[in-house]
């Protein structure tokens, strides 16, 4: 069938679908020395669908991110049309609602070796794929236990128009594939129109290389560098560099590998520490000039009613207990004004939060975002005390009434507990309470 795409899958070499090793690093790392084609590790149709795709500005890449905000898949323009996104999926409509998700990389079948025994699901599910998208779709099989069954699969396969079919045989990188001549030596020996290596390249991707293999110092030095520029989990790329390093894994550096719990403790035995220093002070910085560009877009795009101060609330200037939110309450029940409203919106970018409190029909909030729901609602109340001129609590103001009301209510709450009476909580503590559980449902701005 012939697929008007710029990706062909005749002659190529190709990284294989690994668990836990095909992320992006390794991904790139396989292009650069010299692999045409790359898998990502089978990704599940239901855990696909619970993401949101994301486009990150500071890492500049596409992130399908899960409810628990964990990074599901990452892809970068670097591997576009290079790339196959594979799918393990049992169920049709489900598999093209995942390939609509990732509609720009390529999507390919099948459910691991299980779904093999039903024939009729796997025609279903690249049937729909086929008609459902206008991307080419391929597929990946094992081989059944005879050869005819096999070839029969494999040709009602084809009848559902995909692109190209994959078999993963019994192996052989393993066994055969040291070097790059090796790759053409087990492609003419198979017949196949391209090969697809795992192993071989899990423990030295460079095996694409033409012209031979990097050591694998280099190698592993490389593979940091695409970890650390593409912020990957540390426990994945810990994962990875532990394949490569294999019988090395008892060597101090191996077991400083081992034992580290973080990117930045995996560049130090590495000795790549400046390097990541480096690279992560450019992404903070990447990240504040992009954090000011939206704040100013906010700004700008806000409703120009909205008293705005930048300002932040600094709990070392206030009394234990003592907070601006419960100022501007107790102030609202003196005028006989409803109880402020506070509406707390977080960005995604960086996860940091706004809050707009209204009192007596006027808004008011700080034009500095906070790092939590509780910090921006302070602030926001702050902003509404100052426009008023009305105390706010700090130690700075002197006598504080709060304080002293609060030492009233206690006293009196001490003698009746001596006389054996029940006194309901002070005004204070359910002030306390209501703010404690205004954390919930903060919505999230979408970009």
């Amino acid at each position: 069938m012939t697929v008007n795409t710029p990706l062909c899958f005749r002659g190529k070499n190709i990284l294989a679908p690994m668990v836990r090793v095909g992320t992006l690093p390794m991904r790139l790392l396989a292009l650069d020395y010299g692999a045409d084609i790359v898998y990502c590790e089978e990704l599940i149709d239901i855990k696909m669908l619970q993401c949101k795709r994301v486009v990150n500005e500071v890492l500049e890449t596409v992130d399908f991110v899960a409810p628990n905000e964990r990074v599901v898949f990452r892809t970068c323009e670097r591997e576009r049309h290079r790339v196959i996104f594979q799918m393990g999926s049992a169920d049709a409509e489900r598999a093209l609602a995942v390939a609509k998700l990732v509609f720009y990389v390529f999507s390919q079948g099948g459910m691991g070796a299980a779904l093999l025994s039903d024939p009729d699901k796997i025609e279903s599910i690249l049937t729909t794929l086929v008609k459902g998208i206008c991307k080419p779709v391929t597929c990946k099989i094992r081989i059944l236990p005879s050869v005819e069954d096999t070839v029969n699969l494999v040709k009602r396969i084809e009848k559902t128009g995909i692109a190209a079919i994959a078999v993963h045989g019994s192996g052989g990188s393993h066994d055969f594939i040291k070097e790059y001549t090796d790759i053409e030596t087990f492609q003419k020996a198979t017949a196949a129109s391209s090969v697809m290596i795992a192993r071989a390249a899990m423990w030295n991707p460079s095996i694409f290389r033409k012209e031979g293999p990097f050591p694998l110092k280099e190698v592993m030095h490389d593979y940091i560098k695409y970890a650390v520029r593409y912020d990957n989990h540390y426990t994945n790329t810990k994962y990875c560099l532990c394949q490569m390093l294999r019988e090395q894994l008892e060597t101090a550096q191996g077991k400083k590998l081992h034992a580290a719990q973080s990117t930045q403790e995996i560049c130090e035995a590495f000795e790549m520490s400046e390097f990541y220093e480096e690279t992560t002070a450019i992404f903070e910085a990447k990240k504040t000039s992009l954090e000011t560009k939206k704040q100013d877009e906010d700004d700008q795009m806000e409703d120009p009613d909205v008293i705005k101060m930048a300002v932040r609330f600094d709990k070392r200037e206030y009394p234990p207990q003592i907070t601006p939110k419960m100022y501007l309450l107790e102030w609202c029940r003196k005028e006989k004004h409803p109880q402020p409203v506070y509406e707390t919106v977080q960005r995604p970018l960086d996860r940091l939060f706004s809050s707009v409190v209204t009192v007596a029909d006027q808004k008011y909030r700080s034009t500095l975002w906070d790092k939590s729901k509780k910090l921006a609602e302070q602030a926001a109340a702050i902003v509404c005390l100052r426009t008023l001129g009305v105390p706010e609590g700090k130690l700075c103001e002197g006598e504080n009434h709060l304080i002293n009301k609060r030492k009233r209510e206690d006293q009196e709450r001490l003698n009746n507990r001596d006389h054996g009476k029940d006194l309901a909580e002070p005004s204070h503590k359910k002030a306390n309470f209501a703010e404690e559980n205004s954390d919930t449902n903060v919505p999230k701005l979408q970009r």
